[in-house]
């Protein structure tokens, strides 16, 4: 075994059983992954410095393909069911023998950082990959450490060994098929092979920050975040994958904390990670320009992003590999970030959704009981591409805006969250990013421009004083007038040229909202049960 690296860790990957590697580079630096990456033809460079890589048959996370370890440490800790599926312990070790012995005799790269920007509740992690841009998508989106002496001693308290080369059979190894994603929190490891996609990684260290986070009053949230004139007039945007956090957190009149995994702790709320992973089809200098610029930069690796091999130019607007193409980026690509990850505790908090059905208005105040209702709710569209077989957006319901990455009971984030407003006075904003005058593939897309002004005017007080009207059918308020938006957008019914069949969906949707809400019936307070749409 060789060592490569001026900065190995003392604590070697031995420690991890993996044995009879054939080079280890250790904590390299960003050209120099790229210089590993370009010269094992994992990728090509794109005009002005990205690195373009492909993912293979995997362009989005594959959620059947994550299973949790049942291990008596965590079993009865975990919400077990559709998405927190168990795997035997006996077939993990079986995999993981196999695992490390596919290894043995590779080139390894080795990445050891962190998640969390709060000292306080900061994770050591290591990442061990046998691709050279899995490491640097690790050095973009976990946190680095610069300083030689403290990687001499890093320990690591969780380590992902991503084996994307080992597929397993599902048969002898009890996966879904060959791809897994599997979290042992006994072993404080996760295990990923079959799959390229960088964005297990990043999720999968979601889960675990979300299983550890609780027990010391720590709320994990899937959302981004940033801040206005101080770090104490803080925002936050839940959502899932295509509602707009990215988009809308980065505002040139704020600063970026994050966009995509926060906690809210006593002391404030802190980033997860070190960078940004951005959907980028589509993307215009116009409407987006801070994120567009990073698909311009050296250290961005864009996943999926169609090339022309001779000139190198990318075409953002081609979906030939998927409508889930990425940009990986550290924070500090974005020009107005902070790269300490730190912020107060939260002046307004907004929910997004992408209705699919469009009828839900494009802004909302929530009392605290639709704020607990709607947080579990978590309504939204799936979008194109963020899900293997997601061709066009489908309604779903996803517990906390992000129930593929809680490893508990959304109840309990719930009344964590419900707490933290109450005692910081939060406002609660419902914003749908979705589609308005029609449902998908009749009606179009909430225009950025008029998202933006709503955005601006909850997050300056604007509207603290504005009369506001209950929605006829789920009960929300909503503000009568919006600077910069026209009346009419403000009550999506307006905007329909059929308004029987807005009522039909509005029923449609309420109904489903209805039927998912049963499931936490009993385990809530009777308020927040009845804070969501009435029978007709």
């Amino acid at each position: 075994m060789q060592q490569q690296g001026l900065h190995a860790s003392r604590y070697g990957l031995e420690n991890h059983g993996i044995a009879n590697p054939r080079t280890v580079w250790w904590n390299m630096s960003t050209p120099g992954l790229y210089e590993q990456a370009l010269g094992r033809y994992e990728g090509m460079l794109a005009h002005l410095g990205p690195l373009v890589v492909r993912t293979g048959q995997y362009t989005g996370r594959s959620p059947k393909d994550r299973f949790i370890v049942r291990e008596p440490s965590s079993q009865d800790k975990i919400a077990w069911g559709e998405v927190n599926r168990p795997f035997d312990p006996e077939r993990y070790d079986a995999l993981r023998k196999r695992l490390l012995a596919y290894l043995e005799g590779k080139d390894l790269f080795v990445q050891d950082c962190y998640v969390g920007a709060d000292p306080a509740y900061q994770l050591p992690l290591r990442v061990v990959t046998e691709k050279a841009w899995h490491a640097l998508f690790a050095r973009n989106m976990f946190i680095r450490e610069l300083d030689p002496a403290k990687l001499a001693v890093h320990q690591p308290q969780f380590t992902v060994i991503n084996a994307c080369g080992f597929n397993a059979d599902p048969e002898v190894h009890g996966t879904h098929s060959e791809a897994f994603i599997l979290l042992n929190f006994g072993r404080r490891e996760a295990l990923i092979g079959g799959t390229q996609y960088g964005g297990e990684m990043k999720k999968s260290l979601l889960t675990v920050m979300s299983y550890l986070l609780p027990g010391k009053e720590v709320l994990p949230m899937h959302c981004s975040a940033n801040y206005g004139r101080d770090r104490d007039d803080v925002a936050l945007f839940f959502g899932l994958s295509g509602t707009g956090k990215t988009t809308l957190s980065a505002d040139p009149e704020r600063t970026l904390i994050g966009d995509d995994e926060h906690g809210w702790s006593e002391r404030g709320v802190f980033n997860f990670e070190g960078g940004c992973y951005a959907k980028v089809i589509r993307l215009s200098r116009e409407g987006e320009p801070e994120i567009y610029e990073t698909t311009r930069r050296f250290g961005t690796i864009l996943e999926n992003v169609s090339i022309n091999s001779e000139n190198r130019r990318l075409d953002l607007d081609s979906d030939v590999f998927t409508e889930n193409t990425r940009a990986a980026y550290p924070i500090s690509h974005i020009p107005n970030a902070t790269r300490e990850g730190l912020g107060g505790h939260p002046k307004e908090v907004i929910f997004l959704t992408a209705d699919a059905f469009g009828v839900l208005p494009p802004i909302a105040r929530l009392t605290p009981q639709q704020a607990m209702y709607h947080f579990l709710s978590g309504y939204t569209a799936k979008v194109a591409g963020t899900e293997r077989g997601i061709k066009e957006p489908q309604p779903n319901f996803s517990a906390c805006f992000g129930a593929p990455f809680m490893a508990l009971d959304p109840v309990v984030y719930a009344r964590l969250l419900g707490d933290k407003i109450a005692r910081h006075q939060s406002p609660v904003w419902l914003i749908n990013t979705g589609w308005t005058g029609g449902p998908h593939g009749e009606g179009r897309r909430m225009d950025l421009g008029h998202t933006r002004a709503m955005v601006r005017a909850a997050l300056t007080g604007t509207l603290d004083n504005v009369a506001m009207t209950p929605d006829p059918v789920f009960g929300v308020m909503v503000p009568q007038a919006v600077p910069d938006v026209p009346p009419e957008v403000l009550d999506p019914r307006t905007t329909w040229k059929d308004q029987a069949a807005y009522d039909a969906q509005a029923g449609k949707l309420a109904g489903m909202f209805r039927k998912n809400f049963e499931q936490f019936k009993g385990t809530v307070t009777p308020e927040i049960s009845q804070a969501g749409p009435g029978e007709p």
